[in-house]
Protein backbone atom coordinates (compact mmCIF):
# COMPACT_ATOMS: atom_id res chain seq x y z
CA UNK A 1 0.00 0.00 0.00
CA UNK A 2 2.67 2.52 0.74
CA UNK A 3 4.60 1.76 -2.53
CA UNK A 4 1.54 2.26 -4.60
CA UNK A 5 0.97 5.77 -2.49
CA UNK A 6 4.74 6.22 -3.10
CA UNK A 7 3.67 5.94 -6.90
CA UNK A 8 0.38 8.14 -7.02
CA UNK A 9 1.96 11.24 -5.13
CA UNK A 10 6.04 10.92 -6.85
CA UNK A 11 4.57 10.30 -10.63
CA UNK A 12 1.13 10.25 -11.17
CA UNK A 13 0.10 13.12 -9.03
CA UNK A 14 2.81 15.66 -10.52
CA UNK A 15 1.44 15.00 -14.04
CA UNK A 16 -2.53 15.22 -13.71
CA UNK A 17 -1.92 18.15 -11.60
CA UNK A 18 -0.96 20.39 -15.02
CA UNK A 19 -4.00 18.96 -16.67
CA UNK A 20 -6.22 20.42 -13.62
CA UNK A 21 -4.08 23.36 -14.02
CA UNK A 22 -4.99 23.68 -17.10
CA UNK A 23 -8.68 22.94 -16.81
CA UNK A 24 -8.92 25.32 -14.02
CA UNK A 25 -7.25 28.32 -15.67
CA UNK A 26 -7.99 27.61 -19.50
CA UNK A 27 -11.71 28.96 -19.24
CA UNK A 28 -10.24 32.37 -16.77
CA UNK A 29 -7.47 32.91 -19.04
CA UNK A 30 -9.40 32.64 -22.20
CA UNK A 31 -6.03 30.36 -23.61
CA UNK A 32 -6.91 29.10 -27.30
CA UNK A 33 -6.59 25.60 -27.09
CA UNK A 34 -5.71 25.01 -30.86
CA UNK A 35 -2.91 27.32 -31.06
CA UNK A 36 -1.05 26.04 -28.02
CA UNK A 37 -1.64 22.59 -29.16
CA UNK A 38 -0.25 23.67 -33.05
CA UNK A 39 2.61 25.43 -31.23
CA UNK A 40 3.51 21.79 -29.35
CA UNK A 41 2.64 20.20 -32.50
CA UNK A 42 5.13 21.74 -35.13
CA UNK A 43 7.68 23.31 -32.82
CA UNK A 44 8.24 21.97 -29.52
CA UNK A 45 7.84 18.11 -30.73
CA UNK A 46 10.22 18.04 -33.36
CA UNK A 47 12.61 20.21 -30.75
CA UNK A 48 12.37 16.99 -28.52
CA UNK A 49 12.67 14.24 -30.88
CA UNK A 50 16.11 15.99 -32.15
CA UNK A 51 17.38 16.83 -28.89
CA UNK A 52 16.60 12.98 -27.70
CA UNK A 53 17.10 10.92 -30.41
CA UNK A 54 20.66 12.85 -31.41
CA UNK A 55 21.66 12.30 -28.12
CA UNK A 56 20.44 8.50 -27.06
CA UNK A 57 22.79 5.76 -28.27
CA UNK A 58 20.61 3.05 -28.87
CA UNK A 59 21.86 -0.12 -30.41
CA UNK A 60 20.30 -1.15 -34.25
CA UNK A 61 18.90 -4.33 -33.08
CA UNK A 62 17.98 -3.62 -29.80
CA UNK A 63 15.72 -0.46 -31.26
CA UNK A 64 14.38 -2.83 -33.60
CA UNK A 65 13.58 -5.29 -30.88
CA UNK A 66 11.84 -2.33 -29.06
CA UNK A 67 9.90 -1.21 -32.01
CA UNK A 68 8.61 -4.56 -32.88
CA UNK A 69 7.74 -5.20 -29.53
CA UNK A 70 5.33 -1.69 -29.42
CA UNK A 71 3.78 -2.54 -32.93
CA UNK A 72 2.91 -6.08 -31.85
CA UNK A 73 1.23 -4.83 -28.79
CA UNK A 74 -1.09 -1.83 -30.80
CA UNK A 75 -1.88 -4.63 -33.34
CA UNK A 76 -3.18 -6.72 -31.11
CA UNK A 77 -5.21 -3.71 -29.27
CA UNK A 78 -6.41 -3.35 -32.74
CA UNK A 79 -7.26 -6.58 -33.28
CA UNK A 80 -9.23 -6.92 -30.17
CA UNK A 81 -11.60 -3.81 -30.75
CA UNK A 82 -12.45 -4.82 -34.30
CA UNK A 83 -13.28 -7.99 -33.15
CA UNK A 84 -15.04 -6.97 -30.21
CA UNK A 85 -16.97 -4.30 -32.24
CA UNK A 86 -18.05 -6.60 -34.70
CA UNK A 87 -19.49 -9.22 -31.82
CA UNK A 88 -21.59 -6.49 -30.68
CA UNK A 89 -22.84 -5.46 -34.00
CA UNK A 90 -21.82 -2.26 -33.94
CA UNK A 91 -21.90 -0.06 -37.24
CA UNK A 92 -19.38 0.37 -39.56
CA UNK A 93 -18.57 4.26 -38.02
CA UNK A 94 -18.49 2.83 -34.71
CA UNK A 95 -16.29 -0.46 -35.45
CA UNK A 96 -13.96 2.71 -36.82
CA UNK A 97 -13.99 4.57 -33.85
CA UNK A 98 -12.96 1.63 -31.77
CA UNK A 99 -10.13 0.67 -34.06
CA UNK A 100 -9.22 4.64 -33.67
CA UNK A 101 -9.33 4.54 -29.75
CA UNK A 102 -7.41 1.32 -29.45
CA UNK A 103 -4.41 2.28 -31.91
CA UNK A 104 -3.05 5.57 -30.80
CA UNK A 105 -1.97 5.76 -27.08
CA UNK A 106 -1.14 9.16 -25.50
CA UNK A 107 2.49 8.29 -25.84
CA UNK A 108 3.11 11.90 -26.05
CA UNK A 109 1.30 14.12 -23.34
CA UNK A 110 1.23 11.20 -20.75
CA UNK A 111 3.81 8.92 -21.65
CA UNK A 112 6.63 11.09 -21.64
CA UNK A 113 6.63 12.98 -17.74
CA UNK A 114 5.41 9.95 -16.52
CA UNK A 115 8.17 7.65 -17.95
CA UNK A 116 10.49 10.76 -17.19
CA UNK A 117 9.25 10.70 -13.28
CA UNK A 118 8.94 6.64 -13.04
CA UNK A 119 12.43 5.78 -14.66
CA UNK A 120 14.29 8.45 -14.58
CA UNK A 121 15.68 10.75 -17.18
CA UNK A 122 18.06 8.25 -19.01
CA UNK A 123 14.37 6.89 -20.02
CA UNK A 124 13.24 9.76 -22.20
CA UNK A 125 14.90 8.54 -25.22
CA UNK A 126 13.62 5.33 -25.08
CA UNK A 127 9.90 6.47 -24.55
CA UNK A 128 10.49 8.76 -27.73
CA UNK A 129 11.68 6.06 -29.77
CA UNK A 130 8.28 4.46 -28.36
CA UNK A 131 6.57 7.50 -29.61
CA UNK A 132 7.70 7.57 -32.77
CA UNK A 133 7.18 3.80 -33.31
CA UNK A 134 3.40 4.20 -32.51
CA UNK A 135 2.66 7.67 -34.21
CA UNK A 136 3.47 5.75 -37.89
CA UNK A 137 1.47 3.13 -37.22
CA UNK A 138 -1.48 4.85 -35.27
CA UNK A 139 -1.49 7.15 -38.01
CA UNK A 140 -1.75 5.27 -40.99
CA UNK A 141 -4.54 3.03 -39.09
CA UNK A 142 -6.42 5.73 -37.96
CA UNK A 143 -6.78 7.76 -41.51
CA UNK A 144 -7.84 4.18 -42.85
CA UNK A 145 -9.94 3.32 -40.18
CA UNK A 146 -11.98 6.93 -40.34
CA UNK A 147 -12.13 6.68 -44.31
CA UNK A 148 -12.83 2.56 -44.25
CA UNK A 149 -16.92 3.42 -44.15
CA UNK A 150 -16.41 5.77 -46.61
CA UNK A 151 -14.10 3.86 -48.78
CA UNK A 152 -10.33 3.70 -48.00
CA UNK A 153 -8.47 7.13 -48.98
CA UNK A 154 -4.42 5.15 -48.99
CA UNK A 155 -3.51 8.89 -50.32
CA UNK A 156 -4.23 10.75 -46.78
CA UNK A 157 -2.15 8.25 -45.09
CA UNK A 158 0.90 9.73 -46.74
CA UNK A 159 0.59 12.86 -44.21
CA UNK A 160 1.93 10.91 -41.77
CA UNK A 161 5.33 11.05 -42.85
CA UNK A 162 5.55 15.00 -43.63
CA UNK A 163 3.82 14.98 -40.02
CA UNK A 164 6.68 17.44 -37.74
CA UNK A 165 8.17 14.67 -35.40
CA UNK A 166 9.07 12.56 -38.26
CA UNK A 167 10.67 15.57 -40.12
CA UNK A 168 13.03 15.92 -37.41
CA UNK A 169 13.97 12.09 -37.40
CA UNK A 170 15.97 11.65 -40.20
CA UNK A 171 18.33 14.46 -39.03
CA UNK A 172 18.10 13.39 -35.49
CA UNK A 173 19.70 9.61 -36.34
CA UNK A 174 22.27 11.19 -38.86
CA UNK A 175 24.14 13.71 -36.37
CA UNK A 176 23.46 10.43 -33.98
CA UNK A 177 24.72 7.98 -36.10
CA UNK A 178 27.73 10.21 -37.45
CA UNK A 179 28.39 11.14 -34.12
CA UNK A 180 28.34 14.83 -34.96
CA UNK A 181 29.12 17.54 -32.34
CA UNK A 182 26.79 20.29 -32.70
CA UNK A 183 27.75 24.39 -31.43
CA UNK A 184 25.63 25.23 -28.65
CA UNK A 185 24.15 27.90 -30.69
CA UNK A 186 22.01 25.13 -32.26
CA UNK A 187 21.81 22.93 -28.80
CA UNK A 188 21.04 25.29 -26.46
CA UNK A 189 17.47 26.38 -28.19
CA UNK A 190 16.11 23.33 -29.00
CA UNK A 191 17.19 21.69 -25.43
CA UNK A 192 14.70 24.94 -23.84
CA UNK A 193 12.70 24.62 -26.48
CA UNK A 194 12.23 20.50 -25.96
CA UNK A 195 12.13 21.47 -21.81
CA UNK A 196 8.75 23.86 -22.80
CA UNK A 197 7.14 20.56 -24.35
CA UNK A 198 5.56 18.54 -21.69
CA UNK A 199 4.14 20.86 -19.31
CA UNK A 200 2.40 22.38 -22.35
CA UNK A 201 1.15 19.58 -23.87
CA UNK A 202 -0.34 18.65 -20.36
CA UNK A 203 -1.53 22.04 -20.34
CA UNK A 204 -3.65 22.08 -23.60
CA UNK A 205 -5.08 18.44 -22.27
CA UNK A 206 -6.60 20.07 -19.70
CA UNK A 207 -7.91 23.02 -21.28
CA UNK A 208 -9.18 20.44 -24.08
CA UNK A 209 -10.96 19.12 -21.04
CA UNK A 210 -12.26 22.50 -19.53
CA UNK A 211 -13.71 22.82 -23.19
CA UNK A 212 -15.23 19.55 -23.71
CA UNK A 213 -17.02 19.21 -20.26
CA UNK A 214 -17.73 15.93 -18.46
CA UNK A 215 -18.01 12.89 -20.90
CA UNK A 216 -21.76 11.46 -20.65
CA UNK A 217 -20.92 7.68 -19.89
CA UNK A 218 -22.50 4.70 -22.47
CA UNK A 219 -21.44 1.29 -23.02
CA UNK A 220 -19.19 2.14 -26.17
CA UNK A 221 -17.08 4.33 -23.99
CA UNK A 222 -16.72 1.99 -21.27
CA UNK A 223 -15.93 -0.51 -23.45
CA UNK A 224 -13.56 0.67 -25.77
CA UNK A 225 -11.96 2.66 -23.08
CA UNK A 226 -11.09 -0.90 -21.46
CA UNK A 227 -9.52 -2.32 -24.65
CA UNK A 228 -7.29 0.62 -24.83
CA UNK A 229 -6.46 0.93 -20.61
CA UNK A 230 -6.82 -3.09 -19.68
CA UNK A 231 -5.83 -5.08 -23.31
CA UNK A 232 -2.63 -2.54 -23.82
CA UNK A 233 -1.20 -3.52 -20.56
CA UNK A 234 -2.41 -7.62 -20.18
CA UNK A 235 -0.91 -7.91 -24.43
CA UNK A 236 2.69 -6.01 -23.42
CA UNK A 237 2.87 -7.88 -19.95
CA UNK A 238 2.00 -11.49 -21.94
CA UNK A 239 4.42 -10.78 -24.79
CA UNK A 240 7.29 -8.61 -23.49
CA UNK A 241 9.30 -11.56 -22.65
CA UNK A 242 10.22 -12.75 -26.78
CA UNK A 243 11.70 -9.57 -27.21
CA UNK A 244 14.57 -10.13 -24.44
CA UNK A 245 14.80 -6.58 -23.80
CA UNK A 246 16.96 -5.08 -21.13
CA UNK A 247 14.89 -4.10 -17.66
CA UNK A 248 14.67 0.04 -18.47
CA UNK A 249 13.50 -0.70 -22.34
CA UNK A 250 10.87 -3.00 -21.27
CA UNK A 251 9.76 -1.41 -18.55
CA UNK A 252 9.64 1.83 -20.61
CA UNK A 253 7.89 -0.37 -23.39
CA UNK A 254 4.98 -1.18 -21.01
CA UNK A 255 4.14 1.77 -19.85
CA UNK A 256 3.83 3.24 -23.44
CA UNK A 257 1.80 0.28 -23.79
CA UNK A 258 -0.33 0.94 -21.15
CA UNK A 259 -1.27 4.85 -22.17
CA UNK A 260 -4.69 6.17 -22.84
CA UNK A 261 -5.99 7.10 -26.05
CA UNK A 262 -3.96 9.83 -27.93
CA UNK A 263 -5.96 13.43 -28.26
CA UNK A 264 -4.76 13.49 -31.94
CA UNK A 265 -7.24 10.18 -32.03
CA UNK A 266 -10.23 13.44 -31.77
CA UNK A 267 -8.87 15.56 -33.90
CA UNK A 268 -8.12 12.78 -36.47
CA UNK A 269 -12.18 11.94 -36.03
CA UNK A 270 -13.09 15.92 -36.64
CA UNK A 271 -11.19 16.10 -39.72
CA UNK A 272 -12.57 13.04 -41.09
CA UNK A 273 -16.12 13.62 -39.79
CA UNK A 274 -16.23 9.92 -37.85
CA UNK A 275 -18.36 10.10 -34.57
CA UNK A 276 -16.51 13.31 -33.56
CA UNK A 277 -18.53 13.79 -30.24
CA UNK A 278 -18.30 9.99 -29.31
CA UNK A 279 -14.61 9.81 -29.95
CA UNK A 280 -13.64 13.12 -28.38
CA UNK A 281 -15.50 12.49 -25.50
CA UNK A 282 -14.06 9.00 -25.01
CA UNK A 283 -10.82 10.19 -25.64
CA UNK A 284 -11.04 12.34 -22.48
CA UNK A 285 -12.25 9.70 -20.35
CA UNK A 286 -9.79 7.23 -20.85
CA UNK A 287 -7.12 9.95 -20.03
CA UNK A 288 -8.83 11.14 -16.48
CA UNK A 289 -9.43 7.19 -15.93
CA UNK A 290 -5.90 6.11 -16.42
CA UNK A 291 -4.91 7.34 -13.46
CA UNK A 292 -6.11 4.40 -12.03
CA UNK A 293 -5.00 2.08 -14.35
CA UNK A 294 -1.48 3.31 -15.24
CA UNK A 295 -0.96 3.20 -10.89
CA UNK A 296 -1.69 -0.23 -11.43
CA UNK A 297 0.45 -0.85 -14.10
CA UNK A 298 3.81 1.48 -12.42
CA UNK A 299 2.91 -1.06 -9.41
CA UNK A 300 3.36 -4.55 -11.53
CA UNK A 301 6.63 -2.75 -12.89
Amino acid sequence: MTQLVGIFLNVLVPVFSLVLLGYLTAPRLQLETRTLSRYAYFVLTPALVFTTLSQTRIEVALAGRMIGFITLVYIGTIVIAFVIARLLRRPAEMTAAYVMIAAFGNVGNFGLPIIQFAEGPEALGLATLYFLANLVLAFIVCVTAANFSRGINLGMVGRVFRTPALIALAPALAVNGLNISLPAVVTRPLELLSAALIPTMLIVLGAQLSEAGIPRLNPDMLVSSAIRLIGGPLIAFSTVAWFALPPLERNVGILQASMPTAVLVSIIAMENRLLPEFVTATVLFSNVISITTLAVVLLLL
